[in-house]
């Protein structure tokens, strides 16, 4: 047995690991070992110097390995098997409508999310939100749920890749959470554990992902698609732009509030929508359920329209403990923050640019986010109406509406907002937000 101080210096200088040495350093990890100063510093190894291709399907291998696999047989489900996740953003609240989409289509999404990281939301805390909603049940609550729903959005298991669950915690607090590696191993282990048989990647880019440039959105993609689809797991990844918030809301329960305007139509973000129906259309057509990316996207807005989607979404929440007329009470279920003020501009003018990753950690300043894992965080505020790039600011328009404990907060807060948001007197292009489309063997357009 190789000592895990030897496997750490292994990588410390650069040397290739073998999957046996990896292996024992992810079983020292699960069984605990491998101690938290150690899983640091095999972390920050790695971030800087990288793995190779071998490393990094070994790694996602042992860390899929490091506990229970899910088999959807006996009996088979009558549908595919399928999930999309994202390296994070701001404003990203994507899951929690297009789970239920695609289970309003015959699919069947058993979502494994994971927390806050960094400056960037968590799906498990937007629905931590929700009264009741239990984001952690057992293995065969789980399951029976996707079963009888079609969807259960939920964190690891206890059972589930717990290698993983443990080095996921320590990265956020070590600045190692860009690592193309370890992303590649976190995100994998899970999506193998969970017996998918389609997935796709939404790879951030730009000033609010964790790869602001399109060369290391381009390589993150590239990974995971192929060391997916080696693995046996089908992959298509997009780069999606992250210049500008996502939807018009940041923190937990203001986007939960927005997931469910966006599904019963109230208000639809537009770059939101368009993500969405980018990323369900991709597993639509790779699960044989659509033959074009234009027929998916066609079948989700489908579900949207007649009100599925979001009949799907309130019984995946009462199913998982939640109220079950909740998007009828949501604003009444939903915790309120005590002081809710509009954050204004200095002076008028049009959004040419906005510092996204900013956005993201005032979120996490008025405590919606987490500057140490333990930190607990404040489900009821965040940021809602943001503003958005080409949009006119100015007495008439704030660049947001802060959701706040305290009124020293909404201070605080309004000062990053306004360092964060660049005016100027026209407006910019503005681009498609779905990228590029990444396959294993390399990028199309």
């Amino acid at each position: 047995m190789t000592l895990p101080q030897e496997i750490i210096r292994a990588k410390r200088d650069g040397r290739e690991l073998s999957a046996s040495e990896i292996a024992e350093f992810i079983g020292g990890l699960t069984s605990g070992e491998v101690t938290e100063g150690q899983a640091a510093a095999f972390a920050m190894a790695v971030f800087f110097r990288g793995m190779s291709l071998a490393e990094r399907v070994a790694l996602t291998e042992a860390m899929t390995l490091s506990g229970t696999t899910i088999d959807w047989g006996a009996p088979d489900l009558p549908g595919p098997v399928l999930d999309k996740h994202s390296t994070g953003g701001v404003g990203d609240n994507v899951s929690l409508m297009l789970a239920p989409m695609l289970a309003a289509l015959g699919a069947f999404v058993p979502m494994i999310s994971g927390r806050g990281l960094g400056h960037t939301g968590g799906t498990l805390d937007k629905l931590d939100s929700i009264p009741g909603y239990d984001t952690r049940p057992d293995l065969l609550r789980f399951k029976q749920v996707v079963r009888d729903v079609g969807c259960a959005i939920i964190g690891q298991t206890e059972s589930l890749a717990p290698a993983d669950r443990r080095l996921y915690a320590i990265r956020d607090v070590t600045a190692t959470v860009e690592s193309v590696a370890l992303i590649t191993a976190s995100i994998l282990s899970k999506k193998l554990a969970a017996g998918l048989e389609a997935l796709v990647m939404d790879v951030k880019t730009g000033s609010g992902a964790f790869m602001p440039t399109l060369d290391a959105s381009r390589e993150l993609a590239e990974s995971i698609a192929t060391v997916a689809t080696g693995a046996g797991l089908p992959t298509v990844s997009l780069i999606t732009d992250m210049n500008e918030p996502l939807a018009s809301a940041a923190g937990n329960a203001v986007e939960v509030q927005n997931a469910v305007d966006f599904l019963i139509g109230r208000r639809q973000d537009v770059r939101l929508l368009r993500v969405t129906l980018s990323l369900g259309a991709e597993l639509l057509r790779l699960a044989g359920l659509a033959h074009t990316v234009v027929e998916g996207e066609a079948l989700l807005r489908g579900t949207l329209e007649s009100g599925k989607a979001a009949e799907t979404f309130e019984r995946m929440v009462a199913a998982l403990g939640g109220p079950a007329d909740f998007l009828a009470r949501a604003p009444a279920l939903l915790p309120r923050a005590g002081v809710v003020v509009e954050a204004a501009p200095e002076r008028g003018g049009i959004v040419t640019a906005i510092d996204v990753r900013a956005i993201g950690l005032a979120v996490v300043e008025l405590g919606g986010g987490r500057a140490r894992a333990a930190d607990a965080i404040d489900p009821s505020v965040g940021l809602t109406r943001l503003a958005a790039l080409g949009e006119e600011v100015g007495a008439e328009r704030p660049l947001a509406i802060v959701h706040a404990r305290d009124p020293l907060s909404v201070e605080a807060v309004t000062k990053r907002l306004r360092a964060a948001y660049r005016l100027g007197d026209a407006a910019p292009r503005r681009a498609d937000p779905v990228v590029e489309r990444i396959l294993p063997a390399g990028p199309t357009q």
